[in-house]
């Protein structure tokens, strides 16, 4: 693995947002559902699709706080357009369990 140096790391603008919308995804490739996360007022709503399904339902999802990577460019998914990228770790089985942050924080705010 390449080392990168701490100005490459501030690139990567990482995130909380909370979940407001949660939809199935039934066109994705993989099990998936669509995600609308609040970053507050400096970023709004952004989507995301998020093969989650394995872990998560959309009552489960609704409200949570998440990490995300926002400065990434939009990605076309299907017919969905994704404009950020929701964190996660791989479980046992390969299958994404979320990254968030462990008590309640602000939403909008960069991780550090």
């Amino acid at each position: 693995m390449s080392q990168i140096t701490f100005d490459d790391f501030l690139k990567v603008d990482i995130r909380v947002g909370r979940i407001v919308d949660v939809q199935d995804f039934p066109e994705a490739r993989k099990p998936a559902y669509k995600l609308w996360v609040d970053f507050g007022e400096e970023i709004g709503v952004k989507k995301s699709s998020a093969q989650v399904t394995k872990h998560y339902t959309p009552e489960t999802l609704m409200g949570r706080q998440v990490a995300a990577v926002v400065n990434f460019p939009p990605r076309q998914i299907g017919k969905f357009m994704s404009e950020i990228l929701v964190l996660g770790f791989p479980d046992g089985d390969d299958d994404v369990v979320l990254i968030g942050p462990s008590q309640e924080v602000p939403i909008g705010g960069r991780m550090y």
